[in-house]
C-alpha cells in the first residue's frame, strides 16, 4: 500500500477515535457543562476536592450570575458560600445529619471548609 494511503487511513482512524472519545466524555461526565459554566461566569469554580469530570451542580443561582449554589460529586455535597473567607463548604455524601436536606445548608452538620484556589 502506498505511503500516502497509509497516512490517510491513519489520520482518518485517529479522527474517528478522537470524536468517539469526545462523545464518550460528554455522555459519561460533566466536563462540558462544567467547562461552559466556568467560561460564561468567572465566579464559578470547581471545588478543589472534586474534579471537572465528576462535579455536578444541581442548584444554579437564577440571578444575574449563573453560579452554582449546590453541587455534588461521588463523595461530597458542596454549597457555594461565595464569601471572601469561605468560598464553599462541603459535607460527605455518607453523613448522619438529622433531617439532612441536600438543598438546605441549615440542615448540614459538621461541614468542612473548602480550599481557596
Amino acid at each position: 500500500m502506498p505511503r500516502h494511503l497509509r497516512i490517510a487511513r491513519l489520520a482518518r482512524g485517529t479522527a474517528i477515535s478522537l470524536v468517539a472519545v469526545t462523545l464518550l466524555l460528554g455522555a459519561t461526565t460533566h466536563v462540558f457543562s462544567n467547562a461552559w459554566l466556568m467560561l460564561t461566569d468567572r465566579s464559578n469554580v470547581i471545588p478543589a476536592e472534586s474534579s471537572i469530570l465528576w462535579f455536578e451542580p444541581y442548584v444554579i443561582n437564577q440571578g444575574a450570575s449563573n453560579y452554582w449554589l449546590y453541587g455534588k460529586d461521588r463523595t461530597n455535597y458542596y454549597h457555594f458560600a461565595h464569601m471572601e473567607q469561605v468560598l464553599y463548604l462541603y459535607l460527605p455524601i455518607n453523613n448522619s445529619c438529622p433531617g439532612f436536606d441536600r438543598e438546605n445548608i441549615r440542615t448540614w452538620c459538621n461541614v468542612r471548609i473548602g480550599k481557596h484556589h
